[in-house]
C-alpha cells in the first residue's frame, strides 16, 4: 500500500497538490474539477498499471456523470494495448464513448482492435469488437465483417452475442453487404444459446425482416427457449413472431371460432337433433370449424407464463401477441397482467390504459369484473385521469351504470377543470348510449348550470344541447331554463348552443325567442364569431316561424353582420339574407327556406376517440399517438390458407441424413411405429416441438389430438426417412435434363429407401419440394424442369386473377403475370392500331363507357433512372406507352428498357419497390435471369400513384448489387382519356369551379392552328379532345388513372395567346397539370 500511495504522490506532485489516490468508493470520486485533466494525463503515461487503473476508473466515472472527457482520447487510446485486462476494459470502455468523434485516431489503433480480437478473456474480445462497430467509417466496413464472421464461430456465447449486436451497426454503415450479413444472421439463428437468441433476433429485425424463410427451421426452438431469453430480447423475439404467426397461421377467430374446436358443437347438437338432415350441409359445417395448428398453440403455451414477468414491455408484448394471434376467448388471460401493470409507474401507467381503452371496445367484458381498478386516484396526473375516465365510459352498461354515475358525480367536483369537462363529456355519452339514464343525467346536467365555475357550466350546456336532440318536445322546460341563462353564461361555446337550441326549436318558446334575439342584438357587436353566426341563425329561423315580430330585429343584426370585421360572418349574413329578404331575383329560394332551415335534424351520436385504433398494432408508439409514426410496419394480414406447415419440420435431420441413408435397409422388419418412437426420442432432446407427446401438450389438446399428433409423427418420420430421394429429385429439377431422366433417377432414389418406408409413401412424393421454400436461383427459374409445366402454368393463372384487387390503404408490390404480361414492341402497337377503325370502344379497364377518338397519341420521350457508370455497365430508363395497364385498371402501364452497356453479364435482375409510400403500389416484371453484354431488354411494369405526384423510390436489383433509384410521373400520364360531348363536358365545368379551377395565360412562340394546336395538348397530357362549338376554342377531357376523377382542360386561342381553364377536384394535380401544361406549350 505504502508503494502505490508514494507513485501516486510522485504522479500528482506538480499539480494542484489534491490527493488523487482517495478511495473510488468514497463521493469525490465523481468530483467535476477539470484542473485534473493534466494529472490524469500523467498517470496514463506511467508505467504503473495501478496509476493507469485509477486514472481510467476517474475518467470512466466522468463519462458517466456526462463531463466530456474527450481531450484525454489520445491518452486513453495508447492505453489499449496494456497487458492488464482491467486497464483494456477500462480502455475499450471509453472507446466505445468518443470512437465515433474521434474517428481519424481510432482509426490509429485498428490493428490493436484486430489483435484483441484473438485475446484469451472473452470480455476483451468482445469490447474489441464493439469499439470496431463504433467507428462509423465505411472504410472500414470490410474489416469488421470480417471481424463479425470470425466472432460468430466464437466459443463464447458473450462474443456471439456481440457480434448479432455489431451487425445493425454494419447494415447502416454499408447497405450492400445485406447479403453477406444474412448468411451470418442464418448461423446464428440456429444458435440454441439463450444469451445469443434476443440479440441475431434483434438483427434480423433491423437487416431482412421479410426474410420469413429463415425463421422457419428455427420456430420451435425460439419458443422453446423464450422463457430464458433476455427480457429485451423477449420484446424482440414476441414482436418477430406475432408477425410470422400473422404470416403462417389462419386467423383463428375467422367464422367465429375459437380455435379450440368449441364452435364445432353446434353442428353436432344438430346432427343429433336432426339426424335427418343432408350431407351437403353437414360437409359446409364442417368446412366451418377450426383447430388450431400445433405451432400456433405452441408459440401461446410458451409465451402465456411470460405474463408474469417483472418487466412492463414483456408482459405488454405478449399481450399484443394475444390481441393479434389467438383466438378471442383466451384474451381473458392476459386481463389480469394489465391490470396488475396499473399498480406501476406513471409513465407505465399511460401506455397500458391506452391499450386497454382501445381493446375495451371490442372485449368490454373481460374487463368489467376489475372496473374498480379504472376509478381516479387523487394522485393521479390528468393524462392517466383521462385515459381512465374513457375506460370507465366504454365499460359502462345497464347493470354498472348506477356505480360509474356516482363515481363521476365527484370527478365533476375535481379541482382540475380539464378532468371535470371531460368528465361532463362522458356523462353525456353514457347518456346517449345507455337511455334509462337520459333523463338523470339530464337533470344532473340542469343543476351543474348553477355552479359557478365557467368551464363546468359551459360544458354542461354543450351536452345537454345534444341530450335535448334526443326528444326535445319532452324537455321544453329545460330549454326555457337554458333561454333564461344566457345573459350569465359567458363560454362561447355555451351560449352558442343556447342560441341553437332556441332557434331550432323555436316553437316550443315562442315567448322567449324574440326576446332572447332582442338581448343578442344589443350585445352583437362584441360577441365572438361562434356566437354571431348563431344569431344569425336564430333571427333566420325566427324570421321564417314568427315574421310578424322578428322582421325588424332580423334586419337590424344582418345590418350590423354587413359590416362585421370577419369575413365569415359577412358570408353567411349575404347567404342568409338572400333567402330570407328576397330581391326580384332570388325570389325563388325563399321558398324552400323553411326545408333548408327547420330540416329535422339527426341527434349526434358522439363516439369513443379509441374507436378505430384496433387497426394499429397494440403496444406500438401509433397506437399512443392515434397515427402511424416513422418506422412503423403494419401487420401482415391472416393468409386465407394457411402454408405448408412442414416447413417448420425440416430441423436438423438434413445434416445426418445422408449418413444413415445406408443403414435404412438393415432395419427390415422394423415396424414404422417403433422406427418413429426412437426418431420421436432424439427429436425431443434437441427441441420440444409441438408434434412431440409431451404431458402438457396432452392435457391442453386431450385424447384425441393426441391420436392426432401420434399420426402426425408418424407421417413426418415418414417424410424425413426420404429426405435423401427429396433431395435427388430436387437436383433433377433444377437440372435441363428431359421429362423420362428426371423420372427414372426419382424412381432409383424411392428404391433406395423403399424397405424403410411404407407402401403409401409414393404418393407423398408428388410433392417433393414441400418441405423448403425455393431460393431465388436464375437458372431453376428461367429453365424450369419438363415435368412441372403443368403447375407452372396453373400459378400464373392463379396471379392473374389476383391483379383485379384493389388496395389504395397500403403500399405493396403486386407479383407479375409472367408470360401474359410481356409488352407489345412500338411497331407491334402500331400495326395493331392501323388494323382497327378510326374510333373504337375505350378500354374496358379503364371503365370507359363512350367512344375514343383516333387521336391518340403514344409519348415517346425516355427518362433515364440508372445511368452506366452509377449502374455499373446496367442503364434503365423508362417511357409512357399510354397503353392500357393489365396488372389493375387503376395502374400507371410504364415501359421499362433495360441495357447492358457493361462487358460482363448480369444475372438476376429485377424491380423491386420496398419502401413504397402509402397506398402506392408496384406490380413489377418477373426476374430476368440473365443480359449479356450490349443486350437489351424491354419489360412493362404498372404503378398506382394514388393519384400522387410525388417520386417513387424504386431498388433495380441484381444478383450482386443494388441500386435506389426515383421514377417520377409527369402529371399528364397520370390521366387517362375519357371521352365527353360538349353538354357532358360543360355540366361537369361548372360542378367544378371555385378552389377547383385553375386558370393561366401562355404565350406561344409559333401560334398553331387548328388540329396542330389540338395535337400538341394531347402529346403533353394523355386527354381526348371533345367536340367544341366555339370557335378558337379546344376543350379536352380525361380521368386520373388512379382515383378516376375527372380532368377538364379548356384552351381559348388568340394568335399566339392561349387561356387556359383547368378544373379538378385534385387540387395538386389540377394546378400541377395547368403549370405543366402552360411550360410545355411556351416551348413550342
Amino acid at each position: 500500500m505504502s508503494y502505490n500511495a508514494s507513485g501516486a504522490e510522485r504522479a500528482l506532485s506538480a499539480g494542484s497538490g489534491e490527493d488523487a489516490s482517495v478511495d473510488p468508493s468514497s463521493s469525490t470520486f465523481f468530483s467535476g474539477d477539470y484542473k485534473k485533466n493534466d494529472d490524469l494525463k500523467q498517470m496514463l503515461d506511467s508505467s504503473k498499471d495501478q496509476l493507469k487503473l485509477e486514472a481510467m476508473k476517474r475518467i470512466v466515472g466522468m463519462v458517466a456523470k456526462g463531463k466530456d472527457a474527450s481531450d484525454l482520447f489520445p491518452a486513453v487510446v495508447k492505453n489499449v494495448v496494456s497487458k492488464n485486462s482491467e486497464v483494456k476494459k477500462l480502455v475499450f470502455v471509453y472507446l466505445m464513448r468518443y470512437a465515433e468523434e474521434q474517428q481519424d485516431l481510432a482509426l490509429l489503433s485498428i490493428s490493436t482492435f484486430q489483435r484483441a480480437l484473438k485475446d484469451p478473456n472473452q470480455l476483451i474480445r468482445a469490447s474489441a469488437l464493439r469499439v470496431l462497430s463504433s467507428i462509423r467509417v465505411p472504410i472500414i466496413s470490410p474489416i469488421m465483417m470480417i471481424a463479425i464472421k470470425d466472432s460468430v464461430q466464437d466459443m463464447s456465447p458473450y462474443v456471439r452475442k456481440t457480434a448479432a449486436n455489431a451487425i445493425p451497426k454494419l447494415y447502416s454503415l454499408d447497405p450492400e453487404l445485406k447479403d453477406e450479413l444474412v448468411q451470418v444472421i442464418e448461423k446464428l439463428l440456429a444458435d440454441k444459446t439463450t444469451l445469443v437468441a434476443g440479440s441475431v433476433v434483434t438483427a434480423f429485425e433491423e437487416v431482412c425482416p421479410d426474410r420469413i424463410d429463415l425463421i422457419h427451421k428455427n420456430y420451435r426452438k425460439l419458443c422453446n427457449l423464450l422463457v430464458d431469453v433476455d427480457e429485451w430480447g423477449q420484446v424482440m423475439i414476441i414482436s418477430m413472431l406475432t408477425r410470422y404467426a400473422r404470416t403462417q397461421f389462419a386467423d383463428p377467430n375467422k367464422d367465429g371460432t375459437n380455435g379450440d374446436g368449441t364452435a364445432e358443437r353446434p353442428f353436432y347438437d344438430d346432427e343429433a337433433e336432426h339426424s335427418d338432415a343432408s350431407e351437403d350441409k353437414e360437409e359446409s359445417a364442417a368446412a366451418k370449424v377450426y383447430m388450431m395448428d400445433p405451432d400456433h398453440r405452441l408459440l401461446l403455451r410458451n409465451t402465456k407464463p411470460l405474463l408474469q414477468s417483472r418487466n412492463a414491455a414483456v408482459v405488454m408484448a405478449v399481450v399484443q401477441l394475444y390481441y393479434h394471434c389467438a383466438p378471442s376467448s383466451e384474451l381473458i388471460n392476459v386481463v389480469r397482467p394489465m391490470v396488475r401493470l396499473l399498480r406501476s409507474h406513471r409513465e407505465v401507467q399511460s401506455v397500458v390504459l391506452s391499450n386497454v381503452a382501445t381493446m375495451a371496445q371490442k372485449y368490454k367484458n373481460y374487463f368489467e369484473p376489475h372496473l374498480k381498478s379504472f376509478y381516479v386516484r387523487s394522485n393521479d396526473p390528468t393524462h392517466v385521469r383521462l385515459l381512465k375516465l374513457e375506460i370507465l365510459t366504454s365499460l359502462a352498461t345497464e347493470s354498472s351504470i348506477s356505480t360509474i354515475l356516482r363515481e363521476f358525480q365527484t370527478y365533476v367536483t375535481s379541482s382540475d377543470k380539464e378532468f371535470a369537462a371531460a368528465t361532463i363529456q362522458a356523462i353525456g355519452r353514457c347518456a346517449t348510449r345507455i337511455s334509462e339514464v337520459t333523463d338523470p343525467c339530464l337533470t344532473g346536467l340542469v343543476n351543474l348550470m348553477s355552479k359557478k365555475d365557467e368551464t363546468v357550466v359551459g360544458e354542461s350546456v354543450v351536452v345537454i344541447k345534444r341530450l335535448l336532440q334526443l326528444e326535445p318536445k319532452n324537455h321544453a322546460d329545460i330549454i326555457k331554463h337554458m333561454a333564461k341563462l344566457v345573459n350569465t353564461i359567458v363560454v362561447p361555446m355555451a351560449r352558442a348552443s343556447i342560441l341553437w337550441l332556441i332557434g331550432e326549436y323555436s316553437e316550443l318558446v315562442p315567448k322567449i325567442a324574440p326576446d332572447v334575439l332582442r338581448n343578442m342584438a344589443k350585445t352583437f357587436v362584441g360577441e365572438d364569431d361562434i356566437v354571431k353566426l348563431q344569431i344569425l341563425n336564430l333571427a333566420t329561423k325566427l324570421m321564417i316561424t314568427n315574421h310578424k315580430q322578428t322582421h325588424v330585429l332580423a334586419q337590424y343584426v344582418f345590418n350590423l353582420a354587413k359590416y362585421d370585421a370577419s369575413y365569415d360572418i359577412r358570408d353567411r349574413a349575404r347567404l342568409l339574407r338572400a333567402m330570407i329578404f328576397p330581391a326580384e331575383k332570388g325570389a325563388g329560394l325563399a321558398k324552400y327556406a323553411k326545408k333548408v332551415f327547420l330540416a329535422s335534424k339527426p341527434a349526434p351520436m358522439p363516439e369513443s376517440s379509441y374507436k378505430d385504433r384496433d387497426s394499429l398494432q397494440l403496444g406500438s408508439l401509433s397506437l399512443m399517438i392515434n397515427q402511424k409514426a416513422s418506422g412503423y410496419r403494419e401487420l401482415p394480414p391472416f393468409p386465407d390458407a394457411p402454408p405448408d406447415p412442414s416447413v417448420r419440420n425440416v430441423v436438423e435431420p438434413v445434416t445426418w441424413t445422408a449418413g444413415t441413408k445406408k443403414k435404412k435397409p438393415v432395419k427390415a422388419g422394423k415396424a414404422e411405429k417403433e422406427k418413429a418412437f426412437y426418431s420421436d426420442d432424439d427429436e425431443s432432446e434437441s427441441t420440444e416441438g409441438p408434434d412431440g407427446s409431451s404431458a402438457e401438450e396432452a392435457e391442453d389438446s386431450g385424447a384425441e389430438e393426441k391420436d392426432e399428433d401420434d399420426e402426425d409423427e408418424e407421417s413426418t418420420e415418414e417424410e424425413s426417412s426420404e429426405s435423401d430421394s427429396d433431395e435427388e429429385l430436387e437436383e433433377t429439377e433444377k437440372s435441363e435434363s428431359s421429362e423420362e431422366e428426371s423420372e427414372s433417377e426419382s424412381d432409383s432414389s424411392e428404391s433406395d429407401s423403399s424397405e424403410a418406408s411404407s407402401d403409401e409413401e409414393p404418393q407423398t412424393k408428388k410433392t417433393p419440394t414441400k418441405a423448403t421454400p425455393p431460393k431465388a436461383t436464375p437458372p431453376k427459374e428461367t429453365k424450369p424442369a419438363p415435368a412441372k409445366k403443368g403447375a407452372k402454368k396453373e400459378e400464373n393463372l392463379l396471379d392473374l386473377l389476383d391483379f383485379g384487387g384493389e388496395d389504395s390503404g397500403t403500399s405493396q408490390v403486386i407479383p407479375n403475370a409472367a408470360a401474359m404480361l410481356v409488352p407489345r414492341t412500338a411497331d407491334a402497337r402500331q400495326a395493331a392500331s392501323e388494323s382497327r377503325p378510326a374510333a373504337v370502344a375505350a378500354s374496358s379497364i379503364f371503365g370507359l363507357d363512350s367512344v375514343v377518338s383516333g387521336q391518340h397519341v403514344v409519348a415517346e420521350q425516355e427518362y433515364e433512372f440508372l445511368n452506366r457508370i452509377t449502374g455499373g455497365g446496367l442503364v434503365a430508363a423508362y417511357r409512357f406507352p399510354r397503353t392500357a395497364c393489365l396488372h389493375s385498371p387503376r395502374m400507371v402501364a410504364v415501359e421499362v428498357r433495360l441495357t447492358n452497356q457493361g462487358s460482363e453479364e448480369v444475372k438476376a435482375i429485377k424491380l423491386t419497390g420496398s419502401k413504397l409510400p402509402s397506398g402506392v403500389q408496384l406490380a413489377s416484371f418477373n426476374e430476368i435471369a440473365l443480359l449479356a453484354p450490349n443486350g437489351s431488354s424491354m419489360q412493362t411494369i404498372g404503378l398506382n400513384l394514388n393519384d400522387s405526384t410525388q417520386p417513387v423510390n424504386l431498388e433495380v436489383c441484381t444478383a450482386e448489387r443494388q441500386f435506389a433509384v426515383t421514377l417520377k410521373a409527369p402529371v399528364g400520364e397520370l390521366v387517362a382519356p375519357k371521352p365527353l360531348q360538349e353538354t357532358a363536358f360543360n355540366e361537369a365545368q361548372a360542378k367544378l369551379r371555385g378552389m377547383n379551377e385553375t386558370s393561366s395565360a401562355a404565350t406561344l412562340r409559333n401560334p398553331l392552328q387548328g388540329q396542330e394546336f389540338a395535337k400538341a395538348v394531347v402529346r403533353i397530357v394523355n386527354l381526348i379532345q371533345v367536340p367544341s362549338s366555339e370557335s378558337q376554342t379546344f376543350k379536352f377531357s380525361g380521368q386520373t388513372v388512379s382515383g378516376q376523377s375527372a380532368v377538364l382542360v379548356a384552351c381559348k386561342v388568340n394568335a399566339n395567346q392561349v387561356q387556359l381553364t383547368v378544373n379538378c377536384d385534385k387540387l395538386v394535380i389540377g394546378s400541377m397539370l395547368a403549370k405543366e401544361l402552360k411550360e410545355a406549350l411556351e416551348r413550342l
